[in-house]
């Protein structure tokens, strides 16, 4: 089956960024069952909080189609997304997430995301970081450029 072996090969990620220093994960991109990229977690290697396995495969996957588009791809990772890696799947298109690990597992070693899920569906000014509107006026100006624009991409 060939969804075991790009998961096998995003298992084998996250343990070689294990024995190079990075955190325990690993995700392969794939489409129309060929691998288009793959990536782990580099967060304490770059000093990125944002460079977790699945982010850095939709980075290098985006760079290999010349698309930020993944539809027609499916992610296999080696833990189930946290919420910015699954948003992150989601505005690239990516049409199926497989993984290995639960997020209890990654929670059960000290990689625990259920802080950030409680916070998503707070009010903004009631969330631990407090997010408080400011200038929103000026801040329309770039909207209204974009509505106008003629020649902008969409995505």
């Amino acid at each position: 089956m060939s969804e075991n072996k790009f998961m096998r090969m995003a298992i084998e990620l996250s343990k070689e960024s294990v024995a190079r220093g990075g955190g325990p994960f690993g995700a392969v991109i794939v489409r129309n069952g060929e691998v288009v990229a793959s990536g782990s977690n580099s967060v304490t290697l770059l000093n990125d909080p944002t460079a977790h396995a699945e982010v850095s495969a939709i980075r290098a996957a985006c760079q290999v189609v010349g698309s930020f588009d993944l539809k027609g791809c499916e992610i296999y990772s080696s833990c189930e997304p946290c919420p910015m890696c699954l948003s992150a799947i989601y505005w690239a298109g990516i049409e199926r997430i497989y993984y290995a690990n639960t997020r209890d597992d990654a929670a059960a070693i000290g990689f625990d995301d259920d802080f950030i899920y409680d916070q998503i569906p707070l009010a903004p000014a009631e969330r631990t970081i407090p997010s408080l509107p400011l200038m929103r006026t000026e801040g329309l100006e770039a909207f209204h450029l974009w509505v106008h624009k003629t020649d902008k991409v969409e995505y």
